[in-house]
């Protein structure tokens, strides 16, 4: 297919297929650098602290945590929903963008799935250990039993919370795995041991990329994406509806389903960029992650955060105009009340700071980039904490308010699953390539900086061609004059 030549190439570097494969596969090979082990013993001593609190909140029960009569949901419950947040950008990029024939999302799409299936991973581990016993947790799952209906509480949204997570999980999962086979294979066929050929074959099921295979893999891809295309915007929406089904002033809105959705992307954008930034850097793969990858993510940011920012003003236009009082208070409360930090924090980052992406210069800097990137998602866990905490906790008897203030165990749980998270992705970032090599191949004969420099020689010599005769321009031939 021909594009213009003016589109900026997203494979830079004179690069050929040989050399795809060896920079994608380096990071696979050999002994890993020392920032490496550095990096993942401070992320594992994270990760430990964070399972000394889980256990700690297992032995003692979820009295260990800040909650209070008021305040029942807090910081548990915050994180959850934060982390599902950041698990959306990776279907986004995967399904959505494949549907639509994105080629900007072959040097993001494989992190960014990766990071779903880790983020997914992180925020079903608030739900169970909010149970306040963990082992409890069978009553939500279907399977048949002596306690009458199948499933207790089918009526909760947080029952179905376990249905929408759990599939879009499988589903990511799938579509992760299936298009890391092609690589699995790429990677055996290099591979100088037995035991690394053994192990990558078993993962590549085999795969010797027969024109079936691949026939089968892009009917395999196509099916995933357009099953995860509505999980996308259903888990988020039902993720809302654990708030906008209850009567609580602040949480019963019908603009919490679109409002979650367009945050849960905005989230994930931000923490694909966070990622990919620094992997660019580390693994030395800036050739394949562009500036022009980073300027068409900071696009979608400033699209998802603008419609964030039109929410938040809805949400406070609507609570003024029904003239409810309680409604009208818990709106009041949110940016003049005790947790007025919280709130303008939350508006500073994730209303105001990303309208800076209108500049194509700054949507083109990496340094400015990374910095918004975290503030986005420092914002976005703000925007959880102040739903959840300032609807809660001043209720309709103001002897019952309480300020709430989280325990070393609800930070420690946080710590921990942010470390279990960057763990499991530098342990990715070993084994996986990073990248999709096949991918990126698929896409080098017309989106490369090679293919560009031969597309504008092939003109310019087109060009020529039609000055010096103007019957080749035409198509002309000695037989036309004879006819």
């Amino acid at each position: 297919m021909y594009e213009a030549p003016i589109r900026e190439p997203l494979i830079t570097g004179e690069k050929d297929y040989k050399q795809i494969t060896t920079d994608l596969v380096r990071s696979t090979e050999g002994l890993p650098p020392i920032k490496w082990f550095i990096a993942i013993g401070i992320t594992g001593l994270m990760a430990t602290f964070g399972i000394v609190a889980i256990l700690t909140t297992v032995f003692y029960g979820i009295g260990v945590w800040g909650l209070n009569k008021t305040v029942g949901w807090a910081w548990d419950i915050t994180n959850f929903v934060w982390w599902i947040g950041i698990g959306h950008a990776g279907t986004l990029i995967s399904a959505i963008l494949l549907l639509f024939r994105q080629k900007f999302r072959t040097g993001i799409n494989r992190a960014a799935e990766a990071m779903t299936i880790f983020a997914v991973l992180c925020a079903a581990l608030f739900p169970g250990i909010h149970m306040g016993r963990p082992w409890m947790a069978f009553y939500i799952f279907p399977y048949p039993n002596t306690r009458g209906p199948l499933w207790p509480n089918f009526n909760s949204p947080l029952l179905w919370d376990v249905f929408a997570i759990s599939t879009y999980f499988i589903v990511s999962l799938l579509f992760w795995y299936s298009g890391l086979m092609p690589d699995f294979a790429t990677i055996r066929d290099r591979a100088n041991s037995k035991i690394r050929k053994f192990i990558y074959n078993a993962l590549a099921f085999g795969w010797t990329g027969t024109a079936k295979q691949w026939q089968r893999f892009e009917s395999l891809s196509l099916v995933l994406a357009g099953l995860a295309t509505p999980l996308v915007l259903s888990v988020h929406t039902i993720v809302s509806f654990d708030f906008a089904t209850s009567v609580i002033p602040g949480w019963h809105t019908t603009i919490f389903p679109p409002y979650f959705v367009s945050g849960a992307i905005f989230s994930g954008f931000a923490m694909v960029l966070t990622l990919m930034i620094i992997t660019r850097s580390v693994l030395n793969i800036k050739d394949y992650i562009t500036v022009g990858h980073i300027e068409s993510m900071n696009k979608i940011m400033l699209l998802t955060g603008s419609i964030v920012g039109v929410a938040y003003i809805t949400e406070l236009f609507i609570a003024w105009y029904s003239g409810y009082l309680y409604e009208q208070y818990a709106f009041f409360n949110r940016a003049f009340g005790p947790y007025w930090w919280a709130y303008w924090t939350m508006m500073t980052c994730n209303v105001i700071t990303p309208q800076l992406l209108w500049f194509k210069k700054i949507r083109r800097s990496v340094a400015i980039t990374f910095v918004l990137s975290i503030v986005v998602n420092i914002g976005m866990w703000f925007e959880r904490f102040v739903i959840i905490v300032t609807s809660l906790h001043r209720d309709f008897l103001p002897s019952s308010w309480v300020y709430f203030m989280p325990t070393w165990v609800d930070i420690g749980i946080f710590i921990g699953t942010i470390g279990i998270f960057l763990t499991l992705f530098l342990l990715f970032s070993r084994a996986f390539p990073v990248v999709a090599i096949a991918e990126v191949k698929h896409i080098f004969s017309a989106s490369s900086e090679v293919a560009r420099k031969k597309q504008l020689k092939d003109m310019e010599t087109s060009d020529q061609g039609s000055v010096a005769n103007p019957d080749v321009s035409l198509g002309l031939k000695d037989k036309d004059y004879k006819d």
